[in-house]
């Protein structure tokens, strides 16, 4: 599917104007599903760049709106007042995306899935009802680091970026469950998830722990392992020297939890 690519500002966003590029299938249908997705870049992102993510999810018919979260700071709790922000000013009929039929799932990758998972829990806590669903791509959730799969980071470049990022958004000096979901120890009655990593990704054990802690606390989960060599990790600025070709396996899981979620 064609997707076509748009930058436009969200002025009526409780903590300010907010500038967001959406994705959009030219031929998606009557009431599609309404994704707001965070990228990735180590806590440290700002401004609208490619998201290859949000072009491949967008491929499946989803419009999926990505937000400069940073706008106000990037050291926490900035970040997430942003995207709950934005995600309350989605859920008051789509702002304009889709219909008032239209899913309204949350997202992320490495960083942007830290927030994702946050704004998912955030919206538990306050729009229990208003959120159906979050896609976690390898969501960077473990500030000590201390997974085994961790530790091929420094490898692909990534491990000193990610403990300089660690320290940059905790420096506001909290550490809350909503900054670092992997202390949280309450995570019943959250949307379902679909929850994506690889077997070559240094997050694939924060990922993969998370998801069944997720799954022992009774929320519904859908996970995917990429297999190795599939350049995943480019996903978040990874080096794997590969090309990347996990868009089409992860572009029917996208498909298929998005068909579930519908029917419960």
């Amino acid at each position: 599917m064609t997707v076509e690519i748009k930058d436009m500002s969200l002025d009526n966003v409780g903590t300010g104007r907010v500038e967001v590029r959406v994705y959009q299938g030219a031929e998606y249908a009557k009431g599609p599903p309404v994704l707001i997705y965070f990228q990735g870049g180590a806590f440290r992102h700002t401004g609208l760049t490619a998201c290859p993510m949000a072009e491949c999810l967008a491929g499946q018919g989803a419009i999926v709106v990505v937000p400069d979260y940073n706008v106000q700071g990037s050291v926490f709790p900035k970040p997430l007042e942003v995207g709950f922000s934005v995600f309350s000013y989605m859920a008051k009929k789509r702002a304009g995306f889709g219909d008032r039929k239209s899913l309204l799932i949350i997202g992320g990758e490495e960083a942007g899935g830290n927030l994702a998972t946050a704004v998912a829990l955030k919206a538990r806590d306050h729009f229990a009802n208003e959120l159906d669903g979050q896609v976690l791509a390898s969501p960077l959730l473990d500030p000590f680091m201390g997974s085994s799969s961790s530790r091929n980071a420094g490898c692909i470049g990534m491990r000193e970026r990610w403990a300089e990022g660690w320290s940059h958004y905790m420096s506001g000096g909290m550490c809350h469950p909503y900054a670092a979901p992997s202390l949280c120890s309450r995570l019943a009655g959250i949307a379902p998830a679909l929850v994506l990593s690889s077997e070559d990704d240094p997050l694939l054990d924060e990922t993969m722990s998370y998801a069944k802690r997720l799954e022992a606390a009774g929320v519904k989960v859908k996970k995917h392992i990429l297999p190795a060599g599939s350049g995943w990790p480019s996903v978040y600025g990874g080096k794997t020297g590969e090309t990347p070709d996990w868009q089409e396996s992860v572009g029917g899981q996208f498909a298929e939890f998005v068909r579930d979620i519908s029917i419960h």
